[in-house]
């Protein structure tokens, strides 16, 4: 076959924890298991036009024309999981998830198989993915048509092998009720009448749940500029999400938050911010001297 170059996009899916599949059921009952959730994600593949490349072990990689023939694969793949899998395989663990990531881009199509960046970034989206996450690229998400988009949510900026600046990851809100839900808006009357003060070094800031994300760091670019030398370009991010404030650390050394609840050490992890606090940047709070402090009302 003649090499071809194209855009596609690469979808990556695996079953998560398929060692303990084996070690808990058998090496023969859990390759059956394995063979069979493979089956079920191949029909979705073909249920949304794409195609198989191939399988590995655990793992199924597959192209797709469009973005969102990929997603709502990726969706069938998830739900299948979910709901199908153990009608048709009765050993099927209650617990049983898969991880799902995928990517738009140019790609080079040789003797049955896909080559290329594209193919190397979706599948560190399906790393990072935990089990019963679909994983995609901020590119890929702005692709998707509207109703699909806002069922995504942003989750992280990470670097790639190959690439010079780093990259904005998304996550796919796939439950079929959350995420109509997010899409039609309906959310928005559920979401109460809330705020957020800020304070940091002489600036107030009042935020409420129609914001736009806030990032706060030490580069020039973050909409709060903090001046730590521990604290990282885009340290950590504040949205609104369903009437509340989410703090998502994105950095190299961690943020320390003391809320209403009590500390907390973030590294990569979300939190919801409660009362009133204090967040630190890459240091613990006893021994920070730069401090936002926040308010929720």
């Amino acid at each position: 076959m003649a090499r071809q170059a194209a855009s596609l996009s690469i979808v990556f899916a695996d079953i998560s924890g398929s060692t303990r599949l084996y070690e808990t059921l058998g090496d023969g009952v859990a390759r059956e298991l394995v063979a069979d959730c493979l089956g079920l994600l191949t029909e979705q593949v073909r249920r949304y036009s794409g195609t198989v490349i191939k399988t590995i072990g655990d793992e199924i990689m597959c192209t797709f024309e469009r973005a969102d023939q990929a997603l709502e694969a990726a969706v069938g793949m998830q739900e299948g999981v979910m709901m199908d899998l153990h009608t048709r395989n009765p050993n099927t663990p209650p617990d049983m998830t898969i991880r799902v990531g995928l990517h738009f881009g140019p790609a080079i199509l040789e003797s049955g198989d896909v080559f290329g960046h594209a193919v190397n970034v979706a599948a560190r989206m399906a790393g990072l993915a935990k089990g019963g996450q679909i994983i995609t690229t901020k590119e890929t998400a702005e692709l998707l048509p509207p109703a699909l988009r806002a069922a995504t949510r942003h989750l992280d900026r990470i670097s790639v092998r190959g690439k010079s600046e780093d990259i904005d990851i998304f996550e796919f809100i796939w439950q079929t009720e959350e995420a109509t839900r997010m899409a039609t808006g309906l959310l928005e009357g559920e979401c109460k009448q809330v705020k957020l003060h800020l304070s940091y070094n002489g600036l107030e800031c009042e935020l409420d749940q129609d914001m736009d994300p806030m990032v706060l760091g030490r580069g020039k670019k973050a909409d709060m500029v903090i001046s730590d030398s521990m604290a990282s370009r885009e340290h950590a991010r504040i949205e609104c999400r369903r009437g509340k404030f989410i703090l998502t650390d994105m950095s190299t050394n961690g943020t320390y938050v003391q809320t209403s609840e009590g500390p907390s050490y973030l590294r990569r992890e979300d939190l919801v911010l409660t009362g009133e606090g204090r967040i630190a940047f890459g240091r613990e709070l006893s021994e920070a001297t730069e401090l936002v402090n926040f308010h929720c009302v």
